[in-house]
């Protein structure tokens, strides 16, 4: 889960490197898709914010990036625009424990509709393809943990089925030491006679 995630964020933040040089990060609040620069010849587009978006909170901590989360549900809630939501996804997908079940309920509808920005698009497209990705993974850790756990436990029954075995080698051991000291001592007793 966390090796898809951390691949899917090298490839987003090759991007994002590639792109900080020609796209000056968005102010947190800003909810269009082409804000013009200070310098009237540089446009961001939608897409320049996502990735400007993602060059922000790639490195934030897990408490500043849960912060970012609930800050950016509530931005995503009350703007109800797809590229806040698309924000939103992207901050859920670098938090741990994210439900990937709601990233893939954020993202359908956004990857599906034809009237919005490509590159906007295209993002909602990869985390909903990364989302199931990750769901794909978890569930095949759970499936290896629990063939683990099965095998842990065949493993032990057959443990207690040797160790009772043992124990009765070792019964049957002692019976045939005293069956042949009795035999012996009436064999003496016969030959004394």
């Amino acid at each position: 889960m966390k090796l898809a995630a951390a691949l899917a964020a090298g490839v987003l933040l090759t991007a994002c490197s590639a792109l900080e040089s020609l796209v000056a990060p968005m102010p947190a609040a800003t909810t269009t898709t082409a804000v013009r620069d200070p310098d009237p010849d540089v446009r961001v587009t939608a897409g320049g914010e996502l990735v400007a978006y993602l060059a922000r909170i790639r490195d934030l901590g897990e408490r500043a990036l849960a912060a970012e989360t609930t800050r950016q549900r509530e931005t995503a809630r009350t703007s109800g625009s797809e590229l806040e939501s698309v924000k939103l996804a992207l901050a859920m997908s670098l938090a741990p424990g994210s439900d990937e079940g709601e990233i893939a309920s954020l993202m359908e509808p956004v990857s599906r509709k034809r009237t919005i920005d490509d590159d906007v698009r295209a993002m909602a497209s990869f985390l909903l393809v990364q989302s199931a990705e990750r769901r794909r993974l978890k569930e095949g850790v759970a499936a290896a943990g629990s063939r683990l756990r099965d095998e842990r436990r065949a493993h032990e029954a057959q443990k207690q089925r040797a160790d009772a075995l043992q124990e009765r080698a070792v019964q049957l051991q002692q019976k045939i030491e005293a069956l042949t000291e009795l035999e012996k001592t009436l064999s003496d007793r016969a030959q004394s006679r």
